[in-house]
């Protein structure tokens, strides 16, 4: 089964290096504790989200799809990159910019050549071994973690920050830190000049959504994070 990507909204190789990974929202519904899903994640985007990934564990493939669609309107419409958890099917199927897989996922390499050059495909990696490997085998970028102790994923790998940015200064492709992070631990992960961080709860879990992302926009800014 061959799936057909749209050449027009599929992101070129120069504009896939000018994506800005600063403040990467991963989707957690049950961190809105019944709020609406998608307000909530335009709020994010209105603080300054800047790539935008979905996940949903328990979703069914239809409900998944489903969720995708609405989504991708909305990353259409503020102009960010849209990443699909897991899914390439899912991916492929709403034409999203990109897809993001995990140690036990497809490998990296499968990825790339079912999704073609153009999409973003990013990994998640723990350790210097993996994230080299990712970025031989064609990943565009790789989330390092998790840096601290998380509440939204429970079969994590701790990496210490000496680990992340041994990794950020082993590779040439982005790095973006997860798990754990919030404002109050945030300066500590700009110091290892990460390309930006990626949350959940630091966003979706406050009262106020919008007022969350633009905080941690600002400091990733002037605590002199990358400025893409």
């Amino acid at each position: 089964m061959k799936f057909k990507q749209s050449e027009s909204s599929m992101p070129s190789r120069n504009s896939k290096e000018k994506i800005s990974y600063r403040l990467y929202l991963v989707s957690d519904q049950k961190a809105l504790k019944g709020r609406s899903f998608i307000e909530s994640l335009e709020q994010a985007i209105r603080g300054g989200v800047t790539v935008l990934q979905l996940r949903d564990k328990e979703a069914s493939s239809k409900e998944f799809y489903q969720r995708a669609l609405e989504v991708k309107k909305l990353t259409e419409k503020y102009q960010i990159p849209l990443i699909i958890n897991d899914r390439i099917d899912i991916a492929l199927a709403v034409d999203a910019e990109g897809v993001h897989l995990g140690q036990q996922d497809l490998p990296v390499s499968v990825a790339r050549g079912l999704i073609g050059p153009g999409k973003i495909l990013g990994a998640s990696t723990a350790t210097l071994k993996e994230a080299e490997k990712a970025e031989a085998e064609g990943a565009d970028y790789i989330g390092v973690g998790a840096l601290f102790p998380t509440e939204t994923k429970s079969n994590t790998r701790r990496v210490s920050l000496d680990q992340l940015k041994l990794i950020k200064d082993s590779v040439s492709i982005p790095v973006v830190g997860i798990g754990g992070i919030s404002q109050h631990n945030l300066e500590s992960i700009i110091h290892t000049g990460v390309d930006g961080v990626a949350v959940v709860s630091a966003i979706l879990g406050k009262e106020d959504i919008q007022r969350a992302a633009k905080n941690l926009t600002k400091f990733f800014l002037t605590s002199g994070g990358n400025h893409s």
